[in-house]
């Protein structure tokens, strides 16, 4: 036995004991962003390609070097010169004028604007007074010595200019081209690099074990509607999964004590600007850890992966709770950068003698609420708030009423004929209103007022900022964490049943576990939101890891057939350690951080609202003998069902 010890000594270097002991001094060294992005060494992006330099890359320091250049024409001047492009940038060539290179200047001259070219010349400073301070290659320009066009470009669709606007449908259409604008490349870029950061904080700084989890899997219950594939056994179809949630679970359960990956998600649902049927999580999961370990590790990763342009983060993020999120917000997913908060004023019209509000604070939880708007009765004109008030009614069955202080310290509203002097000045006081302001008011059940007024409260953001008014700075970032949401919500088509809030695996806050058994709606989860500005970029809770409570709340609460997930169930049986994790949403994260309008601006090749890929035309058509070996028939709809659904 003795002659294996030196095995033995080998193959404790991969244990994870030693493995800390170099990876810990290493990443305390870069763990400062910026020291180690400048003490990062450039990339070299002229090794292996037909290139000496890019078109974004040379200075005055390069002056009479000979250099090589690839890339696109992107204008043609007056037959003196053209510039080209290339993914860091644009150079300007300069096109000899003498006899000897007539050959050259027809090439560059007559090559269509959008067609590829090798320029090989020399660099020389531009003249004086010719430089163009707004290019970063404005200083100099290449004399063209040879030319080699690869390939010549059709007329396009559109012109490639940044300042030339395209409708998006367009596009998707020749997303190839699109690709090619700066916005779009600075985007993708940024998001390679905070995934590559993020990959050496999880993996270098902390031990992460990236796994891949299958694309195909089954159908199981709960959350949003799955993909289904046909397989070649007749009845039987896989799903697509809408995230890695059970595999990440089950790996945990097989020792792997932290997992992450860059994950691919799908769901069967409609687009929106910040959703789309397949998107990128960065999946993460731990063994033995709590609320508080996630969050801390999740606030190092996005410190550490932060872009530098974008300022520093301040760490621990606040943290708020749902219901408090909700009594001042009016939503799970507040933007905090500006304020217009929710305040309470039922006490204000507690004795106001008028029928419908009594009726309102009679109610279960009747409350009266109001939002003050500053300057909202400058700018807020009388169409808006019809506007507002319709939105509260179609959405949330709400009135809305409204009271403007006018700078006489009177004020105007369909409630003034109600309150005496002492209420109205109660009110303003309350709701911390000054002259000019708009305070809006809503009485009911606490959780549609709040809802309605929470509507409110960013529609009327949005008007203020058309007219002018600075609320919310784009360029601040303010995250947020939300925690203590309920476990379970009344389902909306049968408010007598129980569905997930988050998802049938999230674990019941200690506190509340007595609850399951008695009165479930009342259970609070450990589970936790974050939100940037106003969306949720990541989501996350501690699991559920005895094999008896998953049962039960699946069985007994959510009333489904446990047998779909009899796999996990017998694996939680099997000596599961506590656990848990989050899924931060990539693309909307990046969508956030460069100030894009949609995620489609942030992923190379995106699906449309209809969840359609418009330049390749998918999905298509099969034909029926390629269906059969699936045993799948096309049930084509009767022209009545069409007609209605168009």
């Amino acid at each position: 036995m003795h002659k294996m010890r030196p095995l033995y000594r080998s193959l404790s270097l991969f244990f994870p004991r030693t493995r800390r002991r170099v990876a810990e001094p290493w990443c305390k060294c870069i763990s400062n962003t910026s020291a180690f992005n400048a003490a990062a060494a450039p990339a070299d992006l002229n090794r292996f390609v037909a290139r000496t330099k890019t078109c974004g890359e040379l200075r005055s320091a390069n002056v009479g070097q000979e250099v090589t250049l690839c890339g696109w024409i992107q204008y043609q001047r007056q037959g003196q010169f053209v510039v080209l492009r290339d993914f860091q940038g644009l150079t300007q060539i300069i096109i000899p004028q003498d006899e000897a290179a007539s050959h050259l200047k027809k090439v560059l001259c007559n090559t269509p604007v959008e067609s590829v070219v090798r320029v090989t010349g020399t660099v020389v400073s531009r003249p004086p007074g010719q430089t163009n301070p707004r290019m970063p290659t404005g200083e100099i320009e290449v004399k063209a010595e040879t030319v080699e066009v690869f390939n010549t470009c059709k007329k396009l669709p559109f012109e490639m200019k940044d300042f030339i606007k395209k409708n998006e449908a367009l596009r998707m259409q020749y997303r190839y081209l699109d690709l090619r604008s700066a916005q779009l490349q600075h985007n993708l870029r940024l998001r390679s690099q905070m995934v590559m950061r993020m990959r050496e904080y999880l993996c270098n700084c902390y031990g992460f074990v990236d796994v891949e989890t299958p694309t195909l899997f089954k159908k199981t219950p709960g959350g949003a509607k799955e993909f289904v594939v046909p397989s070649h056994e007749p009845g039987k179809f896989y799903s697509l999964p809408q995230s890695p949630q059970q595999f990440k679970q089950l790996l945990m359960i097989g020792g792997l004590d932290r997992y992450f990956q860059v994950a691919r998600c799908y769901r069967d649902e409609g687009s929106k600007p910040d959703r789309q049927p397949e998107f990128t999580q960065i999946d993460i999961e731990m063994s033995f850890v709590d609320q508080a370990g996630i969050r801390a590790l999740i606030e190092g990763l996005l410190q550490y992966s932060w872009p530098e342009e974008k300022g520093s983060l301040e760490t621990p993020f606040p943290s708020i709770s749902y219901s408090e999120a909700l009594a001042t917000y009016g939503t799970d997913k507040p933007d905090t950068r500006f304020g217009m908060k929710i305040v309470d004023i039922s006490d204000v019209f507690r004795n106001v003698e008028a029928g419908f509000l009594q009726k309102s604070l009679s109610e279960p939880e009747g409350t009266v609420k109001a939002i003050c708007i500053p300057q909202g009765a400058r700018h807020l004109q009388k169409k808006d708030l019809e506007s507002l008030n319709e939105l509260a009614k179609s959405q949330f069955n709400q009135a809305i009423f409204h009271f403007i202080l006018r700078s006489d310290g009177s004020v105007k509203s369909q409630l003034s004929k109600y309150l005496n002097e002492e209420q109205k000045l109660e009110l303003i006081r309350t709701v911390q209103a000054n002259t000019e302001d708009l305070v809006l008011v809503a009485a009911g059940g606490h959780e549609k007022v709040c809802s309605a007024l929470g509507k409110v409260r960013l529609v009327s953001a949005d008007l203020l900022e058309e007219r002018g008014v600075p609320l919310r700075d784009s360029s601040a970032f303010h995250f947020l964490w939300v925690t203590d949401f309920p476990l379970f919500l009344l389902k909306e088509e049968n408010p007598n049943e129980l569905e997930s809030a988050h998802h049938p695996f999230t674990a019941p806050l200690p506190s509340d576990e007595h609850l399951l058994y008695t009165d479930p709606a009342k259970v609070c989860g450990q589970h936790y939101d974050l939100v940037l500005n106003g969306s949720e970029v990541g989501g996350g809770s501690i699991r559920i890891h005895n094999a008896k409570q998953q049962r039960f709340i699946l069985e007994s609460v959510l009333k489904e057939d446990s047998e779909l997930l009899s796999h996990l169930l017998e694996a939680l049986d099997s000596g599961a350690p506590p656990h848990g994790g989050i899924a931060l949403g990539l693309d909307r994260l990046i969508c956030l951080i460069v100030g894009a309008p949609s995620i489609r601006d942030v992923i190379a090749f995106p699906k449309s609202f209809k969840g359609r890929d418009l330049m390749s035309n998918a999905p298509d058509y099969v034909a029926p003998e390629e269906l059969e070996p699936y045993h799948v028939q096309v049930m084509w709809p009767s022209a009545e069902a069409e007609a209605s659904a168009n």
